[in-house]
């Protein structure tokens, strides 16, 4: 007996339970969720340095990478700057899709104003990266460069 695609029925309920148990080698977004504390990946309660952000951007996409969802704690943090998260997160945006990124990340222990501070790097990464080639296209037209292969 075979199934709608013509795979021997047997066969695909093993297909179906290895899909159920190796979600994240078919690009499916598992419940494992990874914390990253954002004090002890950058090394200072002061998050201030675009150096330091980009610790926390390599361990976020470590994690996009896997599929997993992710949870960034902000708790022990004094200060963030813009620079910072840029670096953080604002240039995840330029290397995955937005859905991906927000379906994955949890942000905790943030407070209010850094959650304002936060949102705005945030519109402005998708803003920059949705019109980015767009501008550097441009840019290319106008000053006589050659396009990239």
């Amino acid at each position: 007996m075979k199934n709608r695609f013509g795979i021997p029925w047997i066969r695909a309920r093993t297909l179906t339970f290895l899909n159920h148990y190796e979600y994240k080698h078919m690009g499916i977004l598992t419940e494992e969720r990874v914390k990253i504390n954002v004090f002890e990946t950058a090394g200072e309660n002061c998050c201030v340095a675009a150096c330091d952000g980009q610790k926390v951007y390599n361990k976020i996409t470590a994690a996009l990478c896997e599929n997993k969802k992710i949870e960034l704690s902000f708790a022990e943090t004094t200060e963030l700057t813009p620079a910072f998260l840029n670096s953080a997160i604002g240039q995840l945006y330029g290397c995955f899709p937005a859905e991906q990124i927000e379906g994955s990340l949890l942000f905790t222990d943030i407070s209010e104003e850094d959650e304002i501070i936060l949102k705005r790097v945030i519109e402005r990464a998708k803003t920059y990266f949705e019109h980015a080639y767009t501008c550097r296209k441009a840019l290319k037209d106008v000053l006589g460069g050659e396009e990239d292969a």
